[in-house]
């Protein structure tokens, strides 16, 4: 035991990332690979992450923000790294002299960022988006719309400031709507012609994350950049069992107490939970300030030693409750894991009616990351 693994921790199994990220390899193999580590790498870690997808060859990395690539770029990684989101144009020369990628998907926006690059004396590198049905950032792409959005699209590419790298645009439901999806794919690719057409054209055009990855791989163009898939979870349920990923976190924590207690005893905040019969009752050192969701309190297990024991009354802050009265031998000090490689994460979101991408980026700061890379 370490100082790291005292109270409550993430293992993060790197070896677990390479296996993924191998299989993802090999599902688009005449791809570039870009690796989703924004917002710190879907709660992994983004130093350690990206430079373990560095170290096997990955083409590109991506954030949400500036600050995510200044952490990268600080840690020493040089894999070029592409800005998803928005990039006030006055950091600029922040982003030349890190050698930054950024996304650009507003006329306006790409002619501040042209004439500050120029005063910089550089050319800021930027890929350019395409609304083509997600509905969030690009230039709108729709049937009636192509030639006007190309025409958009051309006027950017030209700017002098500007070296337009890419074109790019987001799925909307690639899990699930092959109509939908084959649509945007369609929309895409009359926009790519339409701009060939004006002489624009661009050295990576992607479009898949992980679903799309899985399902349409006349989209996979220059790129991928799989988010979940990399980390070891599948996008979604229609995706289950497409491809064989391994958990890459893996959270644990500590028993801090463990004592008999009656039948009729309450448990917990509210006393919403009360005991059937005389039990044996652990807390455990992990709570909702650890990223725990308080939602979940009474719907979870735990694993102890490999079996099973349900979580009761409410989650608290830095600790919760667990009945071990079916599994003899539970002290103090012994570990338990609460999911990963022999939990279930996906288990966990299904209750909260949610994802595991959000229960993982929940798990706090104060847990401490312990890297394994066998």
């Amino acid at each position: 035991m370490n100082f790291e693994t005292k109270r409550c921790w993430a293992e993060i199994h790197l070896d677990n990332l390479e296996w993924n990220y191998r299989q993802l390899r090999q599902r688009a193999p005449h791809s570039r690979f870009a690796g989703l580590v924004k917002a710190n790498a879907y709660g992994h870690g983004a130093v350690p992450v990206a430079r373990k997808l560095e170290e096997l060859g990955a083409d590109y990395l991506a954030v949400a923000c500036l600050a995510e690539a200044q952490e990268l770029r600080s840690a020493g990684i040089r894999t070029p790294i592409l800005i998803l989101g928005y990039t006030m144009p006055e950091d600029t020369k922040t982003l030349l002299e890190l050698d930054i990628t950024q996304t650009i998907y507003d006329l306006e926006l790409a002619k501040q960022f042209s004439n500050a690059a120029l005063a910089a004396g550089g050319r800021l590198r930027c890929h350019l988006k395409a609304d083509t049905g997600m509905s969030r950032l690009g230039i709108l792409c729709q049937e009636d719309s192509i030639e006007s959005a190309a025409d958009t699209l051309a006027e950017i590419y030209r700017l002098p400031g500007l070296d337009a790298e890419g074109l790019f645009q987001h799925f909307a439901d690639a899990d699930t709507c092959p109509e939908y999806s084959r649509m945007q794919i369609r929309r895409y690719n009359a926009l790519l012609n339409a701009l060939d057409r004006r002489g624009c054209t661009f050295r990576i055009r992607h479009c898949c994350a992980g679903a799309a990855t899985l399902n349409y791989p006349e989209a996979h163009y220059d790129m991928v950049r799989p988010g979940i898939l990399l980390y070891g979870y599948s996008p979604d349920h229609s995706c289950d069992g497409m491809m064989d990923v391994k958990p890459v976190m893996e959270v644990k924590t500590r028993v801090a107490s463990v004592k008999r207690l009656p039948k009729g005893t309450c448990i917990s905040y509210g006393r919403t939970y009360t005991l059937e019969r005389d039990s044996v009752i652990a807390a455990v050192t992990i709570g909702y300030a650890d990223g725990l969701p308080r939602l979940l309190s009474g719907k979870l297990h735990f694993l102890w030693k490999g079996q099973k024991v349900p979580q009761i009354g409410r989650v608290c802050m830095d600790m919760c409750m667990v009945d071990v009265t079916d599994v003899p031998g539970v002290k103090i000090g012994d570990e338990m894991t609460i999911f990963g490689q022999e939990g279930s994460l996906q288990q966990m979101a299904d209750e909260m009616g949610t994802i595991p991408y959000e229960i993982m980026c929940g798990i706090s700061p104060r847990v401490a990351r312990v890297y394994t890379d066998s």
